[in-house]
């Protein structure tokens, strides 16, 4: 699971990362964590320092961006990606892996897309009201990219039992989730179990 703290909205527009965190999960546990913040030599915007408490003195006295990017890399490897709200987050770990000279082999799975099929009662899909829809452990605070990475991982081994609770399935893989989340809506049980005929 992968979560970024930026300076803005797009790579694209010149924002950059100013905290990344890494949660890796094995067989349905948190076993290892990456977290720091990071210095792209950007100021802080004050209604992003509002917003996650990320200050420009924090992020000037942060290890350099490239180190920290490959650091992150050398954590995360090539286990498959989660992101909650992945188009987001994918843009920014490929434009600060390009700066290094590196690039993304796997594929990002959207828990936020998941969400939507698997939990279409949602009357929101933003992060913090599905952990609470969920009656998952909220955060004591949001938009810090430690702690979003680990509600998004909550919500994703949530999301993960729901569906093998749901449909009788043995395990989730993130090739059924990536499935799912391109899934038409209402389109679930027909995804899981094509995917199960495939598998079988």
């Amino acid at each position: 699971m992968i979560d970024f703290e930026t300076t803005g909205l797009s790579p694209s527009c010149g924002d950059r990362a100013t905290e990344i965190a890494a949660v890796l999960v094995r067989e349905g546990q948190i076993v290892d964590r990456y977290q720091s913040l990071m210095n792209a030599g950007l100021r802080v915007p004050s209604f992003i320092e509002q917003l996650t408490g990320i200050t420009t003195a924090m992020v000037r006295k942060a290890p350099p961006a490239e180190q920290v990017m490959a650091e992150v890399a050398d954590f995360v490897g090539t286990v498959p990606l989660v992101a909650h709200n992945a188009t987001f987050d994918s843009k920014f770990w490929d434009a600060e892996l390009t700066r290094i000279g590196r690039k993304r082999g796997q594929t990002f799975v959207c828990s936020m897309l998941v969400a939507r099929r698997v939990l279409p009662q949602a009357p929101s899909y933003k992060l913090g009201a599905l952990v609470a829809l969920a009656g998952l452990p909220a955060a004591e605070r949001a938009h810090r990219a430690l702690a979003d990475a680990e509600m998004a991982t909550h919500l994703t081994l949530y999301l993960e039992r729901e569906l093998m609770r749901r449909f009788g399935v043995s395990s989730v893989t993130h090739e059924l989730l990536g499935r799912i989340q391109k899934a038409p809506k209402g389109a679930l049980q027909g995804c899981v179990e094509r995917y199960g005929a495939v598998c079988a």
